[in-house]
């Protein structure tokens, strides 16, 4: 399909939708807000009928309408490319890597090799930048699967008028249900959230993945035969950070971190038993018109005595039915393990793994009877689910700033009378004998009926709360232990000793450097060798496998050194910790701490997977989904599978990529390390000026997202007001809610720019480069797309919130030349302009550019009204606050990715 056909589709959709959504408004009489989303032109006039709060709701409607029919386009013109082109001409498809890879001469038992070593586990966090509430999210759902209903061209015009009628009746009941959050919510509205996406909407995500690999392998003419069994598909896994992360949160006690790994057992068994009842109701084979094999016969002799009077009642339910009856047996069994009063070590499952055991036989009675169509159908999205959510539905991931960590054993050194206690202003060699004295002695530090400290004491019941799970059910609910800011060796071996103290040595939990900053990702190589060779890892490299997880951070070390200083130095530092495990003979995997903007991460899955330098990708990704980007990533069921299999069919291209391409192209790394150094002075010269903090405070909306009800978490780890301590989200938030979004472009049009005139060659092989080097293309059109959102007149108008002129227009005047060098230095180096290039883009902010006019007046009008206001008791201030909040959800709900 032709770009214009394209573009027509969604234009006749956007205004297909519009046409409703006015329907709508007409049949409930908000005859002026119709005309408000009709204009083009609106700007809101003092004596206007439209109240505020109606403008900012009819427009964040309007937004996530357009977004909607985006995504469904996004998803009809994939569809049309696999029926006109060919079903691998779809990037980020399996049926992309299938190809490519017979190209290259990749055998079957190659491909399949690879596909049951690929690894992929998103881990769900709640960050503050969701403020839809979980019922917006359920209306987007329905509404979503009624647009995709009205692409079958088959229906009769009677069928589409009903589903226009249904989507008017969605839109009103939209319309009436508040958009944000009235009350702040908290770890168990956020920990709910993450569970109904767990187990609501990624289990029939799984399958309809499965569906497109099985499918893409068999169209590309591939054996079909060895596509059939459920241990050659990808290791699908999820994990959580809700009721677990506890860096600067203190909301997330011990007890919560409890709570939550026992809701997330028992939704994982609910999810499972669900599955089981289902397959039972399918299994109606007769025995008097089918040979019973004796092993089935067997195993449910054995079964059914096993499980007692249960099992006896299981097997009388279908007497002519014996598969049936193996599956009554599982269910009974699988009711025995959701109850933790039985104990009799044959009649509950202690894991996941017993109960793929079985359905393994299972499959195995039935494919060895012919009925292997019975076993694709019905056995194998079981055994699916059970390998991907397990009886713990996600792994919980345990992270703790070591900040923390250290105030925690200066307590305890305190508490067991040591006189020189000050743990955290100790020299790292100091710091690492004690430590290391402390691991060596065979007896506790600590006891559990002594006060420590809060720290301390939060430390120990935290590890004590894992250990008892893993004492009941096993490790595989826990995640990775995972060290925020982790500066030095010390960092981890103090965890160790939280470990060591609570009996965790033993089990196999990842101890996880997280390097965020610059600095962390520079010095990370060095801190890495040491953990790797040090007596209490090497003592537990077997029980984690010889695998290393090790978190990189984009949004600190973007905050840090802007955009293009942070993704070379991840790069760099990706290629030299990989080569660090290699030497220590430990694989190590990456956990990639990404966002949904491109300051923080976001971007394409395939794209940002083929960015990656060679053999750091090592089979494996852990990647976080954050805030609002787990809706729009997996909010409805057509994108999500198509996200799913990007992520996944990545990683295996990345593995195969690696292997057989042992030298790499001469890329110009010298030239990127002149153009990152460069970037990074540019950024730090602007936020190291004078005045600087006080520009920032006063031309976003920083103020108001500290006050946000968006989010759990605050908005800074210690509530100090400095740079250093505002945590990464909200500097990129309230930076792209003001249109400047410079912590996704700055630094590079002075590099850029210093790059051509001062050394012009190097410019040149950069030129030369950009199409061939995926990281420098992925980095470029990265860095573009925030440039094309940045909107120079309106970041003007939040400019004169700082009113003091002359530093006002010193800041202005470094970051719109910046701007202006970027956007032409990028075109230069494609050899094209944008608008050519980024069609999509512009194509999207047409229709949105004038509305979010609209309401970056109304906050910018509105921030002045509330800073006005000093008094904080002022019952009007919580007022104009609220409007400030509708208004941020707003323009979020505009400009798609704004934290």
């Amino acid at each position: 399909m032709k770009n214009s056909n394209k573009f027509q589709k969604i234009s006749d959709d956007r205004t297909f939708i519009i046409d409703c959504y006015l329907e709508m408004l007409s049949r409930i009489n908000e005859h002026e807000v119709i005309e408000l989303v009709k204009s083009n032109d609106f700007s809101e006039k003092e004596n206007t009928p439209i109240s505020t709060d109606k403008i900012i709701q009819s427009l964040s409607i309007y937004f996530q309408l357009m977004t909607m029919v985006e995504e469904n386009a996004a998803t009809q013109y994939r569809r049309q490319m696999e029926n006109r082109e060919s079903i691998f001409s779809i990037r980020g498809s399996w049926a992309e890597a299938f190809k490519l890879w017979k190209e290259k001469g990749i055998s079957e038992d190659e491909m399949l090799q690879t596909l049951s070593q690929t690894l992929v586990n998103p881990v769900l966090t709640a960050h503050p930048t969701e403020a839809k509430r979980i019922t917006v999210i359920e209306i987007h759902r329905e509404l979503y699967l009624l647009l995709v209903q009205r692409e079958n061209t088959s229906l009769s015009k009677l069928e589409q008028y009903n589903i226009k009628e249904n989507i008017i009746s969605l839109l009103e009941r939209w319309w009436r249900t508040g958009e944000i959050y009235l009350e702040k919510p908290d770890i168990k509205d956020e920990r709910a959230n993450i569970i109904y996406y767990l187990s609501k909407i990624f289990p029939a995500v799984l399958e309809k993945s499965d569906q497109q690999l099985k499918s893409s392998w068999i169209e590309m003419g591939l054996n079909p035969d060895k596509i059939k069994n459920a241990e050659v598909f990808p290791k699908i896994n999820f994990g959580s950070w809700v009721g677990g992360d506890r860096d600067g949160h203190p909301f997330v006690t011990p007890s919560i971190t409890q709570e939550t790994l026992v809701l997330h057992r028992k939704n994982a068994l609910s999810l499972i038993k669900n599955q089981l009842v289902a397959a039972a109701v399918k299994l109606s084979v007769s025995a008097i018109h089918n040979p019973v094999p004796f092993s089935l016969l067997e195993a449910l002799d054995k079964k059914s005595k096993e499980l007692g009077l249960k099992g006896e009642e299981a097997v009388k339910r279908n007497p002519y039915e014996p598969w049936r009856q193996y599956f009554n047996l599982l269910l009974a069994k699988l009711e025995n393990t959701s109850d933790n009063n039985i104990y009799d070590a044959e009649s509950y499952y202690k894991s996941s793994k017993d109960l793929l055991n079985d359905l393994k036989f299972f499959r195995d009675v039935l494919v060895e009877n012919g009925m292997k169509g019975i076993s694709e159908s019905i056995i194998f999205p079981i055994e699916r689910a059970v390998s991907c959510f397990g009886f713990h539905l996600a792994k919980l991931d345990i992270r703790q700033n070591s900040a923390f960590h250290d105030k925690a054993i200066s307590q305890i050194l305190q508490a067991n009378g040591e006189k020189d206690f000050d743990f955290e202003n100790w020299t790292e060699e100091k710091r690492v004998a004690h430590l290391n004295k402390l691991l060596e002695s065979h007896s506790l530090n600590t006891d559990i009926t002594v006060y420590y400290g809060p720290e301390a004491d939060n430390v120990l019941d935290c590890y004590r709360v894992v250990r008892n799970h893993i004492n009941l059910y096993g490790s595989d609910g826990i995640g990775s232990f995972i060290v925020s800011m982790t500066r030095n060796l010390s960092d981890l071996l103090a965890v160790y000793f939280f470990m060591k103290e609570t009996q965790l040595l033993n089990t196999n939990i990842k101890v996880v450097p997280l390097l965020e900053t610059i600095g962390d990702l520079q010095n990370g190589p060095n801190i890495l060798d040491q953990f790797l060779k040090h007596t209490i890892t090497q003592q537990r490299a077997s029980r984690i496998e010889y695998k290393q997880e090790v978190m990189v951070g984009y949004s600190d070390s973007n905050k840090d050194g802007g955009t293009i200083a942070s993704k070379w130095n991840l790069y760099k530092a990706e290629q030299e910790l990989n080569k660090i495990g290699a030497n220590n003979k430990f694989n190590v995997y990456f956990f990639h701490g990404t966002g949904g903007t491109i300051s923080r991460g976001g971007g394409k899955y395939h794209r940002f997977l083929e960015s990656m330098p060679l053999n750091t990708v090592n089979g494996a990704i852990k990647i976080t989904v954050q805030g609002e980007t787990i809706a729009q990533l997996f909010g409805n069921p057509l994108t999500a599978t198509y996200n799913l299999n990007a992520l996944t069919s990545g990683v295996a291209k990345h593995s195969i990529l690696s292997k057989h391409n042992a030298e790499t192209s001469k890329y110009p790394l010298e030239v990127m390390d002149l153009l990152a150094q460069k970037s990074f002075e540019h950024y730090r010269e602007l936020i190291e000026t004078p005045g600087f903090i006080n520009f920032y405070s006063k031309s976003t909306c920083i103020d108001v997202l500290e006050k946000s009800k968006i989010g759990s978490r605050p908005a800074r780890r210690t509530g100090t007001r400095t740079l250093k301590d505002l945590r990464a989200i909200p500097w990129v938030f309230s930076w792209n809610l003001s249109r400047f979004t410079l912590t996704g472009w700055y630094g590079i049009g002075g590099a850029l720019n210093n790059l051509k005139t001062e050394n012009p060659e190097a410019f040149q092989s950069l030129k030369g480069s950009i199409n061939d080097w995926d990281f420098l293309r992925f980095l470029m059109i990265q860095t573009e797309t925030n440039l094309i959102l940045t909107n120079t007149e309106i970041i003007k108008l939040y400019a004169n919130l700082d009113e003091t002129t002359a530093e006002r227009d010193a800041f202005m005047s470094k970051i719109l030349e910046d701007y202006k060098n970027g956007v032409v230095l990028i075109e230069e180096l494609f050899d094209d302009k944008s608008v050519n290039r980024r069609d999509g883009q512009y194509d999207n902010l047409q229709w949105r550019n004038e509305k979010l006019n609209t309401l970056h007046h109304l906050h910018i009008k509105y921030l002045k009204q509330w800073r006005d206001l000093t008094d904080e008791d002022n019952p009007e201030k919580d007022k104009i606050l609220s409007k400030l909040l509708g208004i941020i959800n707003s323009i979020s709900s505009g400009l798609k990715n704004t934290g």
